[in-house]
């Protein structure tokens, strides 16, 4: 079960960093945190004993079991397994305390409206830099058959007639396809009968992991390439225990971290492979190598960090939750480097933090411009957000000087524990109360 710990102004916590200590040594990476989220609404379906092994320790996993916990499906999340039983009946009601602190309450409302036929979930939560859209997500409980109502940022749906295939897109106007409602969609055609059709998916990993577990449970997943998903539903999905994959986010957060110190550390258990396509190209052209070792990465920068041009962009491109960091990164590279944000064009909440510690940095549109390379020096800094707050974390690395960083709140929602690794791996920081 989460901690009583679980709200931002409960945790009042800052981490002091000095800067210029270069990171060395092995250090394992976490279970997914995104991933898992889309799991644990997953896991609302089972009509057996689940296990998801690796679950990140995160207070966003706390928050998730006690959702489930509330609305019915009994939850434990303990040492990184987090297990459910089957609901002996549903509250099919997300809290608005809950459900606005995490960024899938709509999915989990997507679950329980297949399960329990009705939901009330709040309009979700999670990081502060954007509104998260969900009109994909409403799409697709009204094409699944729902009546949906939207009043006052909660919503009501509610099924009135028998469940029938539907048709549903996930393709949004800005962004590409939904990585949210593709995981609504399916797990709404996981209980529904016959064969439903999800077009324009997103094939994020989140996506496909969860098609892995629905899979294994016994629902008919079929890709048709990228332009659609068909999902044959059942009226009984099994259990059983399923790993939630490593987290590419926090690997790729290690690696900037050991990167701009001039150390080399080694991903245990993350292999090169496991990271997107577009974000091996971009630290290649950023002067980050990538290099396998003995089932993992070892990380290093020998020639010091490069500029780049480049643009995210959903899987396999470059990820936007790794864009803060590498903007971080980019402050020590001669030269100037220019980050197109497709993803979320007003993603730059960082940057003032950052040019509190002297990096030049200013946003044009989604345009991110870095000159450098840029002296750091230490900074009393806050992020609101989960990686805004990471990229101050790699900045105070190399720093000069003591840097105060506060927004642990947000830091631990998304990373369990990557202030004990840094440490570990040589980074001189502690934690204080404010």
């Amino acid at each position: 079960m989460p901690t009583t710990d679980t709200t931002p102004t409960a945790d009042q916590r800052a981490v002091r960093i000095t800067g210029g200590r270069r990171l060395a040594g092995t250090v394992p990476v976490q279970g997914s945190k995104n991933v898992a989220l889309h799991l644990y609404a997953a896991a609302i379906l089972a009509d057996e004993p689940l296990a998801l092994l690796g679950a990140p320790e995160i207070l966003d996993t706390g928050v998730v079991a006690e959702i489930l916990h509330r609305t019915g499906t009994p939850a434990t999340a303990t040492n990184g397994d987090f297990r459910t039983r089957p609901a002996d009946s549903y509250v099919p009601a997300i809290p608005d305390d809950l459900g606005r602190r995490v960024r899938t309450t709509a999915v989990m409302g997507g679950a329980l409206l297949a399960r329990a036929g009705k939901v009330t979930f709040p309009t979700p939560g999670g990081d502060a830099f954007c509104v998260r859209h969900i009109d994909r997500h409403l799409a697709a409980m009204e094409a699944a058959g729902a009546e949906v109502e939207v009043n006052r940022g909660r919503v009501r749906a509610r099924f009135t007639g028998k469940r029938l295939p539907f048709v549903t897109d996930a393709e949004t106007r800005s962004w590409g396809p939904s990585l949210g409602a593709t995981v609504t969609a399916m797990l709404l055609a996981a209980r529904t009968p016959g064969t439903s059709a999800i077009l324009n998916p997103s094939v994020e990993p989140e996506v496909t992991h969860t098609a892995a577990l629905l899979s294994q449970a016994g629902v008919g997943i079929e890709w048709c390439g990228r332009t659609a998903l068909n999902v044959t539903g059942t009226d009984r999905i099994r259990g059983g225990v399923f790993t939630v994959p490593p987290d590419r986010l926090e690997a790729a957060t290690l690696a900037l971290a050991a990167a701009i110190t001039g150390g080399t550390v080694h991903l245990d258990g993350f292999p090169p492979a496991a990271f997107p396509d577009g974000l091996v190209s971009v630290f290649a052209d950023a002067g980050i190598q990538l290099d396998p070792l003995d089932g993992g990465t070892a990380v290093r920068a020998p020639a010091g960090p490069r500029p780049v041009q480049m643009a995210t962009g959903p899987h396999p491109g470059f990820p936007t939750d790794v864009q803060p960091q590498l903007t971080a990164f980019l402050t020590q590279a001669e030269g100037t480097s220019r980050i197109d944000e497709r993803i979320y064009t007003q993603r730059d909440t960082h940057l003032p933090a950052l040019a509190a510690f002297g990096a030049a940095v200013n946003a044009t549109g989604p345009v991110i411009t870095v000159r450098g390379r840029s002296a750091l020096t230490g900074a009393d800094v806050a992020g609101e957000d989960i990686r805004a707050v990471t990229a101050l974390v790699i900045a105070a690395l190399a720093a000069e000087g003591t840097s105060t960083i506060r927004g642990m709140y947000h830091l631990r929602r998304g990373y369990g524990n990557l202030l004990p690794k840094l440490a570990a791996l040589g980074a001189h920081l502690t934690t204080t109360q404010e």
